[in-house]
């Protein structure tokens, strides 16, 4: 039989076929996986959050959340900064260019949990974020700040000098005015823990489980929490009952809580924590 010659330019002499210029490289497979993973991770971190998982990162199937756990005798509900100067229209807040608009949506939310919270037995706290008329108690740079913003603390404002205790804005909001057996926590920074007596008034009551809502997620509510867990405080921020002026950074607050093996504790809705007490 006679043998075909082959030409040195033809697929199957130089050991290629013609779709080898479809195929992707090693190279090309792996930066696109790379692309696929990372967009998933950022779709994990900034997705759905009205589903957000109560249930920490790293925890397995058999772990009891903290949720679960809870006990009321030794748990507190914290009510951060839901003062005039950061929830109505005249208010330090809106003067400094954010939106309320998210920040008034939590008044329900934190509503309910209070009037459960007070069925129930829990110690109840209140805090307001404020200075002393002079200014003593405010840092320099916190002035400045709040200068270029629009919103100088001290200065006159609609609602009385701005985040200034005893003004009518650093009040707080008439549906959310403590009950005279709770307690209120005056405090000059962004946590509820900094030059204030919270650790004692807690430590006292033997609370060992904080519920943390209240303004903003991203300042207020996480310089606490995170001050809370340092000292050894099991804690549960309610994902509907905080808010922020923007809502990337509310969603990557809350995304942060959980992760390794719930670092800053975890997260739940008003649903879940209510239904927890009442049973």
């Amino acid at each position: 039989m006679a043998t075909k010659k082959l030409n040195r330019a033809s697929p199957v002499a130089t050991g290629r076929d013609n779709t080898s210029k479809a195929c992707p490289s090693r190279r090309e497979i792996l930066v696109h996986v790379s692309k696929v993973m990372a967009g998933i991770g950022v779709a994990t971190l900034f997705g759905n959050l009205e589903a957000f998982p109560r249930k920490s990162y790293g925890m397995d199937g058999s772990t009891m959340s903290l949720l679960d756990s809870l006990t009321p005798a030794r748990t507190a509900l914290l009510v951060i900064d839901m003062q005039r100067d950061f929830l109505l229209p005249q208010g330090y807040a809106a003067q400094a260019g954010l939106n309320i608009a998210p920040l008034v949506a939590t008044i329900r939310p934190i509503e309910k949990l209070v009037a459960v919270g007070r069925k129930v037995g829990l110690l109840i706290v209140h805090t307001r974020e404020g200075h002393m008329p002079d200014l003593s108690d405010c840092p320099p740079y916190k002035l400045e700040r709040s200068r270029r913003a629009g919103a100088e603390i001290g200065s006159k404002g609609p609602l009385g000098r701005l985040l200034v205790r005893g003004e009518v804005g650093h009040d707080f909001v008439e549906t959310l005015r403590p009950q005279e057996q709770e307690i209120i926590i005056d405090k000059p920074g962004y946590s509820a823990f900094t030059h204030t007596g919270l650790q004692q008034v807690l430590t006292k009551r033997g609370i060992e489980t904080l519920i943390m809502t209240g303004v903003t997620t991203e300042v207020c509510v996480s310089s606490t929490l995170r001050a809370a867990i340092d000292l050894g405080y099991r804690c549960i921020t309610v994902s509907d009952a905080c808010a922020s002026g923007n809502p990337d950074l509310h969603k990557a607050s809350l995304a942060m809580i959980g992760v390794e093996g719930g670092i800053f504790g975890e997260a739940a809705t008003t649903a879940e924590v209510i239904e927890r007490l009442a049973s």
